[in-house]
């Protein structure tokens, strides 16, 4: 990790873990907005207006969180306008580094150095995705949640497709949002880096009491979380049913029940997935080899052969 802006320590991926041995998530530093004019966003501040050809979104596909903003720059129609570079799969001593040792749009070898570059002094692990503003040499932003937000609304006439947060649905997706990222999203990764049982099995709990609860929400027969309209509930709930078999389910410890066990959100992770241009953003190689490189859950590197996934085809 970089403490005030040197590499201190070879990359782990649990940084804090609570009195009970839990994981503790990093908070997101860089809470910049790109909005239409410039003005500052819900954090931040301003200075960052739409405009084609200045952002670039860096991301691993091995990451949730960064496919979020994959699938959103995909969805909105923002592939022109938001270029992008993607990590290598497997995570080194020094973190994400880029493919041939070299990001083609700063010249960094690593992720952290591009986080360096834009402030000199900080503390904390580099992580993916960031929103890089091309004209100014900094980062945006390093907050999936509000990077997503930003490719819906704040790249204004720039971006197509569909509203993925609806103003009449504002409150029921931040209420769902706010019940699946804890229990789910995140869930899975305190399950995984737990250091104590009592944690592991307090987060195994809520994992698959949440998957319980969804299964239920999509048996009614409902497209998607909220009928027929897609949001941004949908993508972030996605991007952890797509890597549950493949990761979660064995490295994770998250081995109650499989999402294949599981008819409606089976069907429902597939209907996402064929979504036009969804399948282009996952990579189940990236995510395979980037899980099983974590050396504190899988020290000699092996990665499976399995599972068998009928409906993976391309992606």
């Amino acid at each position: 990790m970089l403490y005030q802006g040197r590499w201190v320590a070879d990359w782990q991926p649990v940084q804090a873990k609570d009195a009970k041995g839990g994981f503790v998530r990093q908070v997101s530093s860089f809470r910049n907005w790109v909005t239409p004019d410039g003005a500052p966003g819900p954090t931040g501040i301003g200075g960052f207006p739409a405009e084609a050809g200045r952002y670039h979104l860096h991301v691993a596909l091995i990451c949730p969180w960064a496919s979020r903003t994959l699938i959103g720059r995909t969805l909105k129609g923002l592939e022109d306008a938001v270029s992008v570079s993607v990590v290598e799969p497997e995570l080194t001593a020094k973190g994400w580094r880029f493919p041939k040792g070299r990001d083609p749009v700063t010249g960094a070898t690593y992720l952290h150095e591009i986080y360096t570059a834009a402030d000199p002094v900080f503390t904390g692990r580099a992580t993916v995705p960031v929103l890089y503003d091309k004209q100014t040499g900094t980062i945006v932003s390093n907050e999936s949640a509000d990077i997503l937000r930003m490719l819906n609304s704040g790249f204004g006439t720039l971006a197509s497709g569909a509203d993925l947060y609806p103003e009449d649905l504002r409150p029921e997706i931040d209420a769902l949002n706010d019940r699946i990222y804890p229990r789910l999203n995140n869930g899975v990764y305190r399950a995984g880096f737990a250091t104590t049982q009592v944690a592991y099995e307090e987060a195994f709990g809520e994992v698959f009491a949440q998957l319980d609860e969804l299964e239920t929400r999509l048996s009614d027969g409902r497209r998607f979380l909220f009928g027929g309209r897609l949001t941004e509930a949908d993508i972030r709930l996605f991007v952890t049913l797509i890597r549950f078999d493949v990761a979660y389910h064995g490295l994770f410890k998250c081995n109650l029940r499989r999402i294949a066990d599981y008819p409606a959100l089976q069907g429902y992770m597939i209907r996402v997935l064929d979504l036009p241009g969804v399948r282009g953003t996952v990579s189940i190689d990236h995510v395979k080899r980037g899980y099983y490189s974590i050396k504190a859950l899988n020290p000699t590197g092996i990665v499976p052969k399995g599972p068998a996934l009928d409906w993976l085809r391309d992606a």
